[in-house]
């Protein structure tokens, strides 16, 4: 699939659309290239700020999703990011987040993937648009199921609160202290 716009922009958070955020060289400064499910766009941040500001957007620090990851799932290095659960927005780190060369890739949009060049890996995404990223299909996999895990984990949860709060929010049928019946 031919991405049909390419724009640069100053602000941008993570949406549902959001498919991948990769660090790219502009000038002599580390950018973002955004690919989204329509179009890519270029920002001025690097990609780990772009995380760090979807987080806060929807009410989260970078740090306190680190932080829920850890206590869900007992990742601590790669970790993967819950940055909007309700939206279904997860995103993993293809390498430490702090390294440039890190790149976040949606769980929700991958389609498929396999062994690349060079140790690399080939993702298909839902919408077709192919992108051969530098980590190992065995580390991508990993990352996937780390995201997976993270995902059903957090589902889980926000289920068992519903359940609670229907429970306890449950009309209750008292009976009247008197028994209608015919006069």
């Amino acid at each position: 699939m031919v991405m049909q716009k390419r724009h640069i922009i100053e602000e941008y958070e993570i949406t549902p659309l959001t498919m991948v955020v990769m660090p790219i060289t502009y000038g002599s400064k580390t950018y973002s290239k955004i690919i989204e499910f329509e179009e890519e766009l270029i920002s001025p941040f690097k990609p780990l700020e772009i995380i760090k500001k979807s987080c806060q957007f929807f009410g989260s620090s970078f740090e306190g999703r680190k932080d829920g990851t850890k206590e869900l799932i007992g990742i601590t290095h790669k970790v993967p990011i819950s940055i909007s659960p309700p939206n279904s927005i997860y995103f993993f780190p293809t390498t430490s987040p702090e390294k440039p060369q890190c790149i976040w890739i949606s769980h929700e949009h991958i389609a498929d993937y396999m062994k690349g060049s060079e140790n690399g890996t080939i993702v298909t995404f839902n919408n077709g648009h192919v992108l051969d990223i530098p980590i190992s299909p065995s580390s991508f996999q990993n990352q996937l199921i780390r995201t997976v895990m993270l995902k059903s984990k957090l589902t889980q949860r926000i289920e068992e609160t519903h359940k609670k709060f229907k429970y306890m929010n449950k009309p209750r049928l008292l009976k009247a202290s008197e028994m209608r019946s015919s006069y």
